[in-house]
């Protein structure tokens, strides 16, 4: 059931539940009484609900920190995606180079052997001739 009551956060979410202490609100010591710290008195509902509040607040610092945190850790992963990209882009703009180059001395080895052979040719066909 919905409890509008907003001095009952026990119950985690504020919504419903009965008056025991746990989940977030637990403010339990050894014994059965509740203390705020203030000579034995029990917590007032508006002492609880600060509690819970600054409670509350600590984890969204922590959330926000958690974020901030990721957010470096992102912008670190960003630029390291783009130094990679510029490394690649360097490693393909070599290996388009090394690959004109072998092609290059392929081709100069082929001439030259046809080169030879055709005059090997000559040479042959020269000498029968005489």
């Amino acid at each position: 059931s919905y409890n509008t009551n907003p001095g009952n956060l026990e119950s985690g979410y504020g919504y419903g539940g009965d008056n025991t202490d746990k989940g977030f609100g637990s403010q339990r010591r050894g014994d059965d009484a509740p203390h705020n710290g203030y000579g034995g008195e029990p917590p007032s509902k508006g002492h609880k609900v600060q509690q819970e509040v600054d409670k509350v607040v600590d984890i969204m610092n922590e959330n926000i920190q958690m974020v901030m945190a990721r957010g470096e850790n992102l912008k670190d992963l960003d630029d390291r995606t783009g130094q990679l990209n510029e490394g690649a882009a360097q490693f393909r703009r070599g290996a388009t180079d090394v690959r004109k180059k072998m092609w290059w001395r392929n081709m100069r080895l082929r001439l030259i052997l046809g080169g030879v052979v055709i005059l090997l040719i000559i040479v042959i066909v020269g000498n029968k001739n005489k």
